[in-house]
């Protein structure tokens, strides 16, 4: 039997909270095989990240405690010196982190910053370091790597960012390579490409790999073992397929359960909730039964108007002017965008960053101001107004972002934070917005008692609903959201969309919900817009657009989405490496004419040419 590259056992991990110490790992064991890919899942505040951060002795000595043993290559991690395990980590033991773009510093080459790895731990000179720099970037397969050394960070797309991410950890040829979330914010397609590449340089060096996540469909996509985590214990472990066709536990069960599969939403004809976990037991919550109170608004069987009509959006932004003057280029974000959303209707914008799809939402509300075309709200174009009259027009249209703690200010209470919009516009005195806010928080499932609290007491769940709370402060007629669930957690996730679809149904909202993850798009959207290099490739009904696709990149977006299924893993084929083309264009470039072709019922396709073949 094969020796273990990796034994954890008993492995607790506490940190000081004032005089007292609060454990946050208890007593977990496992082993890593050389070779061999181990999946810790398990969603925020589970313990796997600080399980990962304790192997590597990066947690805070002063206010951490690790106990219990950890035997790599014969060597304990808990117990070596801080220069024996210098010499382990990023020699033997790498790490690549969630953000690529923390973890690189911003004012270096990423050229530099990779040589520098290889002078410090390969002894390396200078020259070799940097001929080493461009093969490393050339394994995992970054375009033009000659060239891209010279690059800073900012240059580089997120997926490329990750990709030198893996390059640097993979500088020293390390036995075992610990991944924690690495894929998490990235699109799908990038997300395909990170994990064949994983794959493909484990196959290379017989590396092992502990891959950190709270995504089913990856561990399904690249894991051989799989430990499922719950409130810092290990609830069940085994093989991957056998806790796929069989898990034990009833928080396995409850987790693979709320993971969206593309191709459920077959036959149905408006968006369903998601199955929910209660995240302090981990067990399914019980659907509660639909609403038909007389408090819900009436269902008419008129046709619903059209709340938001977009007509030729165009966003360019000119890049700095060059040594005469002149911009050297424009960047061509948004190129001819139309659509229509209807009022208690989602339409989804879904592609890769950088195609456009935020600029888009931006734009619509006017705070990218467009380039040109028409912006209807109720049938009154608002680009044609001035800033002064939009700000009441701006009421009706509401933003979600993506990061809400970003969005909240950490100095302001959460109910002074719901309550502010309505006494900026003049809706409410300070006391009406005080009790409207508490309905607010009630109505987004908030404990108004909550009110005086401060955003870094919630979670991150918890600070989206605010956040939802706050729009819904102006009753708005159309809410845009922009990535507004992407980062969350499996249950959060289906917490904060089971939310939005109660709200849309009680208050006829309009939705325009920005994303890339095509699992949730499915789920939650009537119409589907595909958008590739600022224009939109497909628009259609969302049975159309996912039982139908018409455009390559609709069938590439869909075909790299993972499948929750690890008796599907290798049946699909590898994507090719590519970034998003580049938007810029000289500044008299002039579009070409797009055809769109009817390709069945409320279901448009752009003619496309030979790029695609």
């Amino acid at each position: 039997m094969q020796e273990a590259l990796l034994s954890v056992k008993d492995l607790k991990v506490s940190f000081r909270t004032g005089s007292q110490w609060s454990p946050v790992v208890h007593g977990i064991s496992f082993d890593i095989k050389a070779g061999e890919t181990v999946a810790i899942v398990g969603e925020s505040g589970s313990g796997k990240s600080v399980t990962a951060l304790s192997l590597m002795r990066l947690l805070p000595p002063l206010n951490s405690k690790i106990e219990g043993n950890a035997v790599f290559n014969g060597a304990s991690l808990t117990q070596i010196n801080d220069g024996a395990m210098r010499q382990i980590r990023g020699n033997e033991i790498a790490m690549i982190f969630q953000e690529p773009m923390t973890s690189l510093n911003p004012s270096l080459t990423i050229g530099f910053q990779l040589a520098e790895v290889l002078m410090t731990h390969r002894s390396m000179s200078r020259e070799k370091a940097e001929a080493e720099a461009v093969h490393l970037m050339e394994r995992v397969r970054i375009p033009s790597a000659a060239t891209r050394v010279k690059d800073y960070p900012h240059r580089l797309s997120g997926g490329m960012r990750q990709r030198v991410m893996i390059a640097m950890a993979l500088a020293c040829k390390p036995k075992l390579l610990i991944a924690d979330e690495p894929t998490t914010a990235l699109d799908v397609t990038i997300q395909a490409q990170i994990l064949d590449l994983i794959k493909e340089l484990q196959k290379e060096e017989g590396m092992a790999v502990l891959f950190i996540t709270h995504d089913m469909g990856v561990v399904a996509e690249i894991a051989d073992r799989t430990i499922v985590m719950l409130h810092g214990n290990i609830v069940e472990t085994g093989d991957t397929a056998d806790i796929f066709a069989a898990p034990e536990h009833p928080y396995t069960r409850a987790l693979l359960s709320a993971v969206p599969k593309l191709g459920s939403m077959k036959g149905e004809s408006a968006p369903l909730k998601f199955p929910e976990i209660d995240r302090s037991t981990g067990l399914p919550v019980e659907p509660a039964e639909e609403d038909h109170s007389s408090a819900k608004q009436e269902t008419s069987t008129a046709e619903p108007r059209t709340v938001l009509e977009v007509r030729n959006l165009r966003k360019y932004f000119d890049l700095p002017k060059s040594l005469f003057r002149q911009p050297a280029g424009r960047v061509h974000a948004v190129e001819n965008v139309s659509f229509a959303i209807k009022a208690g209707e989602t339409l989804s914008l879904v592609g890769e960053s950088g195609c456009g799809k935020s600029t888009t939402g931006r734009s619509i509300i006017r705070l990218n101001e467009p380039t040109s075309g028409e912006i209807l709200l109720n049938g009154e174009n608002i680009l044609g107004i001035s800033q002064s009259q939009f700000r009441d027009k701006r009421r009706q249209m509401q933003l979600i972002f993506q990061d809400p703690f970003a969005s909240l200010n950490p100095r302001m209470k959460i109910g002074e934070a719901v309550a502010e919009p309505m006494i900026v516009h003049g809706l409410a005195s300070a006391s009406q917005a005080r009790e409207r806010a508490k309905e607010l928080l009630n109505q987004v499932g908030l404990n108004p008692a909550m009110y005086d609290r401060y955003p870094h007491e919630f979670s991150g769940g918890q600070r989206q609903r605010i956040c939802i709370a706050r729009t819904l402060a102006l009753d708005p007629q159309i809410i845009i959201a922009d990535e507004a669930v992407s980062a969350l957690d499996v249950s959060i996730k289906a917490q904060v969309v089971n939310l939005m679809l109660e709200l849309q149904d009680k208050l006829d909202l309009a939705f325009l919900f920005i994303s890339h993850d095509m699992a949730v798009v499915e789920r939650i959207s009537h119409r589907v817009a595909v958008m590739y290099l600022g224009e939109i490739v497909e628009i259609g009904a969302r049975e159309s657009i996912f039982s139908n696709p018409q455009h390559p990149y609709t069938k590439r977006l869909l075909s790299a989405v993972p499948v929750p299924d690890p008796a599907t893993r290798g049946s699909k084929p590898k994507l090719k490496v590519n970034e998003l083309k580049s938007p810029v264009r000289a500044m008299d470039y002039q579009p070409p004419v797009r055809q769109m072709l009817e390709a069945g019922p409320d279901h448009y396709v752009q003619q496309w040419g030979d790029e695609w073949h």
